[in-house]
């Protein structure tokens, strides 16, 4: 449970904590740091390699290929358990590479940490450790230090704290020394300062309330261990199709095995045919392939900026359901923009975005070419200013804060070099902005009059107090009850656009003056006008927001802002807040979990939310079965990256721990990068479920051809070594270029799949028990038809004849509904290579003396290998007559296929 040391007043905080503003002792530091630990997080001990190889190892197939191998092994037929071997270490090898670097999110939270921090000791400011901090210790804070501690403060000087990583709240905080409700969020809590967070102005004394794991970053931390990855809806259905495949080869192998002994076959040579029906039922290239193809999705991925760190987690963003999006820096580009202004009783529009100068300021309607009251405004924002812009490598950024950076890139749109101005115009004395008086002010020379001027921006309601005059149509005119109602309107229809407003005004002054005071400040004031200033939506994230629609994803925006900003700015990037409106980290506190599961079925906007918010929204959302990726960039979203089905992490402006915690990784933070990966992941998924079918169908068919010859009482048609040749070889010159169809559609216009549909859906299953028949058929009579050719003869016709099924099967697996003519039947031109090979392969088995004395074959003449196609090649007529008369389906509303 979290004290609630916020809502305390500054003596009451010291009291409790046993402290004086003098600050601590040595002893007593000394002393309370034996009870309370070090002030940092604590580490997870790492996995060792051998701990992610036993993980590689912990599959059900990959047990059966073991096993198999055992038996093969036992049998004496060392070549075919060698095979198997080589593919569990293959597999192994490829996701062990993969997992290696998956688990540094603490480790990188500690890197965060502050390595020190200034303290009072017995009155004296001491440079300790930051890990020496303690309870009641007395934070001196300057502009440019990490915050070493959660404390309460004390003391205030202009104190603003950039809390982004922590809340979401793109603008930094405003502190002061007054004590908040009870219930306020962290993001409210402006009179305490949080561990690993930034002053970014002013300076301060806080005393230290909480260390290491019961800090807000530890908390964090915590809630990073504790949340379990959630596995991938990839994993989950290799997982059951893993189980059904190894029960139903055992299962076979079982029946064969005593079916043989029942009908007096030999001990040893059932033990064989039971090897060969289970490594018949067991597809061995399948982990192999599902790798090679999700590796190949991940290079195509990379392309387009989004780098993946979980190699399954590649196929999950094609069967995400709702995309939960911070909105700083992500939906958002974090830089505040002015973007409408208010001068002279006339609105002004402010075009371009971000801190690039690039833009024009025009009138909304008709208006005078020059406004008096616009250029006096723009020279407020120029000269009571403490920012700066700078430009590198063509990147514009801003020192200072945002929202004084944004008046000075306004300006620049309207032609005023601000470096020119302010040294024309010399400031003479100044008031700095603080959060209790809620503005700045500053007194400037103008040589041209023969007083200087004192110019004043802040909060409107305070600006507007301190006025008695306004600027209206180039003239000074009365500010009476009706102008003053006008302007709240205006300020009040600013702020419901989600604008945050400041206000100008000026008066005439003698420069000559060194001081001036607040009570020159706020008194005989003439108003300028109002700037609107907002973080705009990306341009691009608001095209990829069209995009999730038209594909069937839900949006769901979480913010630190306040809820009429999150409102506002989720409007514009095209998200729908829902029939229930925006929801607060405050009501989200007050519901009961039954309630808030029902309230967020109808609202797609979340504000000031806690990291603990953003856990309850992703574990509601997947109680109630959907598939949810979680974006984000800060420390904050750390344990929702993690334990969501995929965590999407930004590149640039996301902080490492985010990195770390996430699946994906976007290297341009690009929303519409998302919509992309989407795209990405749905062709990956059903290019994995080709590759199932392909290799199910023909294992099937296999291992049918192989009871069936039992049951009529044949010989053996194949050996061992023949199945694994082709399960392996044959087989693996096909799966990985169908692991890379070319997409057949947009993908994008289709609904996303149902997450409890498995790679084997109705339509694959009916496809399998449909052909699979047709392939054994096909080879029995081959087979029979030769059998008094001699038994070698008859098995290398069967040998040749159920690798030519295996070519046109996978001509077959390149779509579930469109015919391969129609798609092209050269368009995938590594399936056409794998193919030639397959066959060059095939011809090597049965021509060269080292494929005659591994396989046991002998030459068939060139008749013999026409019957061998002819009879193979039925399976793709008969699957383009099925797809002729829509026997699997049409093609709209379907999965790509």
């Amino acid at each position: 449970e979290q004290k609630r040391w916020h809502s305390l007043s500054a003596d009451e905080v010291l009291e409790k904590l046993g402290v004086d503003v003098r600050g601590l002792s040595p002893e007593q530091a000394q002393r309370r740091r034996g009870e309370s630990g070090p002030n940092q997080l604590r580490e997870e001990k790492g996995k060792s390699v051998f701990a992610y190889i036993i993980g590689q190892f912990k599959s059900p197939l990959i047990y059966l290929l073991v096993l198999a191998a055992g038996v093969s092994l036992l049998a004496g037929k060392v070549i075919d358990a060698g095979v198997i071997v080589v593919v569990v270490i293959l597999n192994t090898a490829l996701g062990v590479g993969q997992e290696w670097r998956a688990e540094k999110a603490l480790e990188a939270l500690k890197q965060l940490s502050s390595p020190h921090a200034r303290v009072l000791r017995n009155g004296k400011t001491q440079d300790v450790k930051a890990a020496d901090v303690v309870p009641g210790d007395i934070l001196i804070l300057k502009r440019g230090d990490r915050v070493g501690a959660d404390a309460r403060l004390l003391k205030v000087s202009d104190l603003h704290v950039d809390e982004s990583a922590l809340t979401g709240e793109s603008e930094p905080v405003a502190k002061n020394t007054d004590p908040v409700k009870p219930d306020a969020s962290q993001g409210d809590r402006l009179d305490m300062v949080f561990m690993s967070t930034l002053v970014t102005h002013g300076s301060g004394q806080a005393v230290v309330v909480e260390t290491g794991m019961d800090t807000a970053m530890g908390r964090i931390a915590g809630e990073v261990r504790q949340t379990e990855r959630e596995e991938t809806p990839l994993q989950k259905r290799m997982g059951k199709l893993s189980v059904y495949i190894g029960i139903l080869a055992l299962s076979l192998a079982a029946v064969v095995f005593f079916l043989g002994l029942f009908r007096d076959y030999g001990f040893i040579d059932m033990l064989l045919f039971s090897v060969a029906v289970a490594v018949s039922a067991i597809p061995e290239g399948l982990p192999a392939v599902i790798s090679v193809t999700l590796a190949l999705g991940v290079q195509r991925m990379a392309q387009r900026n989004a780098v993946i760190r979980r190699l399954p987690a590649v196929e999950t963003l094609g069967s995400t359901t709702v995309i939960c999006s911070d909105k700083t820096g992500t939906i958002t580009k974090n830089e505040m923009t002015v973007t409408r202004i208010w001068a002279g009783g006339k609105f002004f529009k402010v075009t371009g975005e971000g801190y690039a100068p690039e833009g024009e300021i025009k009138p909304e309607s008709e208006a005078d070419p020059e406004s008096a009251a616009l250029n006096r405004l723009q020279m407020i924002g120029v000269l009571n200013n403490d920012a700066e812009v700078s430009e590198e490598d063509g990147n514009w950024r801003i020192e200072g804060t945002p929202t004084e950076g944004s008046l000075l890139v306004a300006a620049k749109k309207a032609g005023l070099d601000y470096k020119q101005e302010q040294g024309k115009y010399l400031r003479q004395a100044d008031i700095p902005f603080s959060s209790e008086q809620k503005y700045m002010a500053s007194l400037n020379e103008f040589p041209e009059k023969t007083s200087g001027m004192l110019l004043v921006k802040g909060a409107p309601d305070r600006i507007l107090e301190f006025c008695d005059r306004v600027m209206e149509n180039n003239r000074i005119e009365k500010l009476d009850q009706k102008r003053r109602q006008l302007i709240e309107e205006v300020n009040d229809a600013l702020a419901r656009d989600g604008l945050r407003v400041l206000a100008g005004a000026w008066r005439d002054f003698d420069a000559k003056q060194s001081k001036i005071s607040s009570g020159d400040a706020e008194n005989n004031l003439v108003l300028c006008g109002l700037w609107g200033i907002m973080d705009p939506p990306r341009p691009e994230a608001v095209r990829a927001i069209e995009e999730t629609k038209k594909a069937g994803i839900r949006v769901v925006m979480v913010t630190g802002d306040h809820a009429s900003t999150a409102e506002a700015i989720a409007k514009k990037a095209g998200i729908d807040p829902g029939r229930q409106g925006v929801l607060s980290g405050q009501e989200i506190d007050r519901l009961s979990d039954e309630e808030f599961d029902e309230r967020i079925k109808g609202t797609n906007v979340l504000a000031r939310v806690s990291p603990s918010h953003k856990l309850r929204l992703m574990n509601a959302l997947q109680k109630q079965g959907q598939v949810v990726a979680m974006t984000g960039d800060g420390v904050n979203d750390a344990p929702s990256l993690k334990g969501s089905n995929i965590g999407v992490a930004m590149g640039q402006a996301g902080t490492q721990v985010a990195r770390e915690a996430a699946d994906m990784v976007l290297t341009d933070d690009n929303f519409a990068t998302i919509v992309a990966a989407v795209e990405e992941g749905r062709v990956i998924f059903d290019n994995l479920r080709r590759v199932v079918f392909f290799l199910i169908t023909t294992n099937v068919g296999e291992v049918i051809t192989l009871v069936a010859v039992l049951i009529i009482g044949w010989p053996l048609p194949l050996t061992a070594v023949m199945i694994l040749w082709i399960n392996l070889l044959t087989d693996g010159a096909s799966t990985v270029p169908l692991g890379v169809e070319p997409m057949h559609q947009d993908v994008l216009e289709l609904p996303p799949r149902s997450p409890k549909e498995g790679i084997v859906n109705k339509v694959t299953l009916r496809r399998i028990l449909l052909l699979a028949p047709v392939m054994a058929g096909g080879t029995l009579v081959v087979y029979g038809q030769y059998l008094d050719h001699g038994q070698p003869y008859a098995q290398t016709m069967a040998f040749t004849t159920l690798a030519a099924f295996q070519w046109f099967q996978a001509l077959n697996a390149r779509s579930q509904y469109e015919s391969v003519v129609k798609i092209g039947i050269f368009s995938n031109k590594w399936l056409s290579a794998g193919l030639g090979a397959a066959i060059l392969l095939q011809l090597l088995t049965v021509y060269s003396s080292a494929g005659r004395t591994l396989f046991g074959t002998v030459g068939i003449s060139f008749l013999d290998w026409g019957i061998a196609i002819l009879a193979a090649s039925f399976i793709l007529i008969v699957e383009e007559v099925l797809k002729f008369f829509g026997v699997h389906g049409k093609l709209r509303g379907k999965t790509q296929g």
